[in-house]
């Protein structure tokens, strides 16, 4: 493939057939994958954070699962995606490391993966599929011939989602 285009960390592309989106390491942070079948359009957002509103430094709306999707939707759009065909799937969110207190403030992951599922049913975006959560990293693929999303761990394999 030789449009491969990287997603950095706080980060979102658009991209159209011929092409493939690329995030690599997420640990705690979800990727969010659009894709809108009709035209091929893909999109996706690498994002650290749930909620932009929590946060004072807050102008990358990549940065937050919040702003992120809702950006990333327009972004769509405007590359020739209909709002109404995008479907999504989600990858990341894990919980890196033990923690011995239960405070909602340590389960980053956790908490992205409910905002993402929260902002896309909002939006009226299918959640068609998701490898989230668990205590491991991700890389992800983003194919926009057909939407398949393949998530590649260390030591889990790799598998199409």
């Amino acid at each position: 493939m030789s449009n491969k285009i990287m997603v950095g960390m706080a980060d979102m592309k658009v991209s159209k057939h011929p092409g493939m989106l690329v995030t690599l390491g997420l640990g705690s942070c979800v990727g969010i994958c659009l894709y809108d079948p009709s035209s091929k359009v893909a999109g996706m957002a690498h994002c650290m954070l749930p909620d932009s509103t929590q946060i004072v430094n807050n102008e990358n709306v990549a940065k937050f699962v919040d702003t992120a999707v809702i950006r990333l939707v327009n972004d769509m759009a405007r590359a020739g995606a209909n709002k109404r065909s995008i479907v999504a799937k989600l990858a990341g969110g894990a919980q890196m490391f033990a923690f011995t207190s239960t405070t909602d403030t340590l389960r980053i992951g956790d908490r992205n993966v409910d905002a993402a599922v929260k902002v896309l049913k909002q939006l009226n975006i299918p959640l068609k599929s998701m490898d989230v959560r668990e205590n491991y990293g991700r890389t992800i693929e983003l194919h926009t011939d057909d939407g398949r999303l393949t998530v590649k761990t260390i030591g889990k394999g790799t598998k199409v989602i």
